[in-house]
């Protein structure tokens, strides 16, 4: 049986150029010559290139578990001046020109890891919008979990571009939708509470309720907001998945088709093997319930692909029955994995 009817147009918000993402030391663009180690990128041009990586990333946990943040080397190069700024600025611009092609909506940015300093972070932001806007005409979408640094990126939009996407405003944050005017930015608004994270399906609703309404009080229209319900590891709860399901199906009863309801869906696989599997089958979920975005890797997922996917196939029913509950412990996935007998894609 396959997937149902292909719904509206699925917006892509493209997560890749975060400072905490990494390559692994185990794989296959991990390049060593001698001492040397380095990132195999593809530059616009389509040259193979390397990003080296320098003796100041060669410390920490990160790197002692075989894990490279290559975005934060790239950024820091590329703001550094010298001999490396242009591999830096050259594997930036290839980042954002794969999710181009891969059919991104949005280039979400986020600087966090770039220092423990706020006024690193802030001006790290302003310059990679900067960067991103020179070499785009995507519009992007500020994250950060400080408002000063989604400030800062605001501030770096060219009005002459796409109109910016906030992201995210929750009620322990209020101050984040008064940027949203300001700025004539769209605004992901997230199911966060006053000061924890939600628990269940109705805590979710409530909160997501909540910021809504104190976004519409401020004259944000319905259609430039984009709720996300938050989802956590199904490693760590098997009702999490049915919780983000139940809770899209709610605000879409309740709020119609005019907002936006998205979410970081490849939060959902953390802890478990094989997770693109995971990330598609449960992004098939969520569209069934009511999603039309994700914060997602345009590289990895292909949303017409998803409306392709054979749902009978042991693969996906395996799947669904981790995210659905019905596999404890992801138990019988993990079995299946482990003897080789889940295909690598859905």
């Amino acid at each position: 049986m396959k997937s149902p009817k292909q719904p509206g147009r699925f917006v892509a918000i493209g997560e890749n150029i975060h400072t905490t993402r990494v390559v692994l030391k185990k794989g296959p663009r991990f390049a060593t010559e001698g001492l040397q180690e380095s990132v195999r990128f593809v530059a616009v041009d389509g040259e193979e290139r390397l990003l080296t990586i320098p003796d100041s990333a060669k410390v920490g946990q990160d790197y002692s578990g075989g894990r490279i943040k290559h975005v934060k080397i790239a950024i820091q190069m590329a703001m550094g001046g010298g001999r490396d700024q242009e591999t830096g600025c050259s594997y930036l611009a290839s980042m954002v020109r794969s999710q181009e092609l891969a059919g991104a909506d949005f280039l979400d940015l986020n600087v966090d890891e770039i220092s423990l300093y706020r006024a690193d972070q802030e001006q790290a932001m302003a310059w990679l919008v900067g960067f991103v806007q020179a070499n785009s005409d995507l519009p992007v979408s500020v994250d950060s979990s400080a408002v000063s640094v989604i400030e800062a990126g605001l501030d770096a939009c060219r009005p002459e571009n796409a109109r910016p996407l906030l992201n995210s405003a929750s009620l322990e944050r209020l101050e984040a939708l008064d940027l949203v005017p300001l700025h004539n930015a769209r605004v992901i608004v997230t199911a966060a509470g006053d000061s924890s994270m939600p628990e269940g399906t109705e805590a979710r609703v409530e909160n997501a309720s909540r910021i809504v309404g104190e976004a519409l009080a401020r004259g944000i229209p319905e259609s430039d907001l984009f709720i996300d319900p938050l989802v956590f590891p199904i490693a760590v709860d098997g009702r999490f998945g049915i919780h983000v399901l139940d809770t899209i199906r709610k605000l879409r009863r309740e709020y119609g088709s005019e907002v936006h309801i998205t979410g970081g869906f490849s939060n959902v696989s953390f802890g478990i093997p094989n997770r693109t599997v995971i990330n598609k089958v449960f992004l098939v979920l969520a569209l069934e319930a009511g999603a039309d975005s994700g914060i997602v890797d345009p590289l990895n997922v292909q949303f017409e692909d998803l409306f392709e996917i054979d749902r009978s196939s042991p693969t996906y029913r395996l799947a669904e029955d981790v995210l659905m509950g019905r596999d404890s412990d992801c138990a019988n996935y993990i079995r299946a994995w482990r003897n080789k007998e889940l295909e690598p894609r859905v």
